[in-house]
């Protein structure tokens, strides 16, 4: 009995796999446009409003300009309902427009930097993240590209 239940799951295990292994990129699934870059951060639960409050200073005009240039289209900050201690309780997530927004140029990041500077001086982005380091640790940064599934 033993040696049937251990060939019929050995059936299924090849019908299922063969399955996964027969999708096909343009036919049953698209890769989404742009990339998502996603900063994973764990910050000391005490401290998370804080963090928040200097992202919002010192990120926050920073990437409206490069979705007022074009280069992104969306971010979003999110905060775990829960903490462990060595995980992410914070995801920073900037949605690229395509790859080419990420590559240099030097004519146009120059322009934006100095942008981002009229907006948010070097001094007051500074103060702004003044004593991250105390309660901030960088958990992984990370690029993703959606998948969108095609009907069949």
């Amino acid at each position: 009995m033993l040696k049937k239940m251990v060939a019929v799951a050995g059936v299924f295990t090849l019908l299922f796999s063969a399955g996964a292994a027969s999708a096909e990129i343009y036919k049953d699934y698209v890769p989404g446009k742009g990339i998502w870059i996603e900063t994973f951060i764990e910050v000391d639960p005490n401290h998370v409003d804080d963090y928040l409050t200097g992202l919002k200073a010192s990120d926050v005009p920073g990437l409206e300009i490069l979705k007022k240039h074009g280069l992104i289209d969306e971010y979003k900050f999110m905060t775990s309902d829960s903490y462990a201690t060595g995980q992410p309780n914070i995801v920073i997530a900037v949605h690229y427009v395509n790859a080419a927004a990420l590559e240099p140029d030097s004519v146009r990041d120059q322009m934006i930097e100095k942008e981002t500077y009229a907006a948010v001086s070097k001094s007051q982005g500074d103060a702004a993240i003044a004593g991250y380091e105390k309660y901030r640790k960088f958990s992984q940064i990370s690029s993703w590209r959606s998948v969108e599934f095609t009907s069949k």
